[in-house]
This record gives structure tokens, C-alpha cells and sequence, in this order.
């Protein structure tokens, strides 16, 4: 299969789990707020070993195989992180959006609409996912790829929940709320193309784009991730839910890497 057309279809497929994630809102129950912050958890201790397994290691192994010694491996994956991070904090800072739990945020956030803040935070948090499954299928690299679109496809599944349910507790439409995770989803396929796109046409970027990738997901992480699940007053239960993302994703990536 075409390596491009491969990390979109992976990406896609990936971010499609967040529809699946908001579905129990459609069902009478009550999801507390304990439950919740485990399975955001869950989303963030996958997306970290996904960062460590799925795109810093193979990234030092692409770096060496392309003749960089250790030390210039370390060098380059440090500096593409850097770089991931840094990129997403201007985004943050000068793109307009909204956080569920923290507010309005970015330059002139007041003049737009709500629903395009909402939309404009589901593009920040979401892209780089797509972008690291993109990387990897792009590089044909399935052993790493297919561990890390199933981990980021676990992930997406609390967080389409989570977005869903902080919609609802709004007031707004049950419909309205899973159409807006849809949106979450179709996100990602957008970085998968663009991440396969740009590594299948220069196999020397394989390194830094991994490295990019995985500091845009360490920021998202720390940023946003960690503080909604432990903002629920169910700290130990969020740590105990990163725990088990972190072991889950791990078995995935060695298990089927």
C-alpha cells in the first residue's frame, strides 16, 4: 500500500475513535466524575509511552542508521522535541481557543464565536497524534506505526468521551456533542498526510519529524491532558489511570513491535 495513503488511512481510522468514545452519552447512565478521570488518564499515560516507544526511540535508531553517531542522535532528537514544544506553545499563545476546564485562551479568544475556539483547541491537541501516525507509515515502519495508531486510537476513545461530556454538561445538544467529537477525529487524518507526505518524500527528515511529533505530544500531555483528568478532584484515580495507558500502550508497542 502506498506509504502516504497508509498514514492517512491509519490517522483516520485512529482519530474515528473518538465518535466511539462519545457514544455512552446516548445511554441513560451516570459516568462520575471518578470514572472519567481514569479513563482521561488512561488517554494521557497512553499518549506518553506512545511519545517514548513509538517516536523518541525510533527516532534515535532512524538518526544512527542515516550514519549520526550517539551523541549527534541525542542531539538531534533533544532539539526536534524542543522544537515540537516551542511550535505548540506559539500556537497556543496566538491562535484563539478554548479549554474545558481553564477558559477562553490565545489573542483576541473573546471576538470568535465559542464554537470555533472549541474547534480550534480539538486542532491543537489533536494534530501532532495524527502527524506521529503519519511519521511512522510514511517511513513504512509498521512495526512501530501499527502499536502506536492502535495506542492513539485507545487514547482518542476517553478523550471523545471526555469532549462530549463537557459539552453536554453545557447544555448543549447530544447531537451537537458527538458531531464536535467527530470533528476531533477528522483532525488527525490531516496531520497523518501531512506527517506521511513529508517523510515519504525525504527519508533524512524520518528523525527530526519523529522528534517534532513527540514534543508536540509531550506539551499536549502536560498542558491540557493532565491537568483536565487531575481537575476532577480525582487525583490518585488520574495517576492510577496514566499508569495503566503507560503499561497498555507499552505492551502494544514491544508486544506487537
Amino acid at each position: 500500500m502506498n506509504p502516504i495513503f497508509s498514514g492517512f488511512l491509519a490517522s483516520l481510522l485512529a482519530g474515528l475513535a473518538t465518535v466511539v468514545g462519545a457514544l455512552p452519552i446516548l445511554l441513560p447512565i451516570n459516568l462520575t466524575k471518578r470514572f472519567q478521570a481514569i479513563a482521561l488518564g488512561m488517554g494521557g499515560g497512553v499518549m506518553l509511552a506512545a511519545t517514548a516507544f513509538s517516536l523518541i526511540i525510533p527516532g534515535k535508531e532512524a538518526a544512527l542508521s542515516q550514519g549520526a553517531s550517539p551523541m549527534e542522535a541525542a542531539l538531534i532528537m533533544a532539539t526536534g522535541v524542543a522544537l515540537g514544544g516551542v511550535f505548540l506553545v506559539l500556537t497556543h499563545k496566538y491562535l484563539p481557543h478554548e479549554h474545558f476546564s481553564k477558559g477562553p485562551e490565545g489573542f483576541n479568544a473573546s471576538n470568535l464565536k465559542r464554537i470555533w475556539l472549541f474547534i480550534a483547541a480539538i486542532t491543537l491537541h489533536n494534530f501532532p497524534e495524527g502527524l506521529a501516525v503519519g511519521v511512522n507509515f510514511g517511513a513504512g515502519n509498521l512495526a512501530d506505526g501499527i502499536p502506536l495508531a492502535v495506542g492513539i486510537g485507545l487514547q482518542n476513545i476517553p478523550e471523545g468521551l471526555v469532549v462530549a461530556l463537557s459539552l453536554v454538561t453545557e447544555k448543549y445538544a447530544v447531537g451537537y456533542a458527538i458531531w464536535v467529537s467527530l470533528l476531533t477525529g477528522l483532525v488527525e487524518p490531516i496531520g497523518g498526510l501531512i506527517g506521511a507526505g513529508v517523510v515519504s518524500l525525504a527519508q533524512s527528515i524520518l528523525p527530526w519529524a519523529m522528534a517534532f511529533a513527540a514534543g508536540a505530544m509531550l506539551f499536549v500531555i502536560s498542558e491540557e491532558i493532565i491537568p483536565e483528568s487531575h481537575g476532577k478532584g480525582k487525583e490518585q484515580e488520574a495517576t492510577m489511570g496514566i499508569m495503566a495507558g503507560f503499561v497498555i500502550m507499552m505492551l502494544l508497542d514491544i508486544g506487537l513491535g
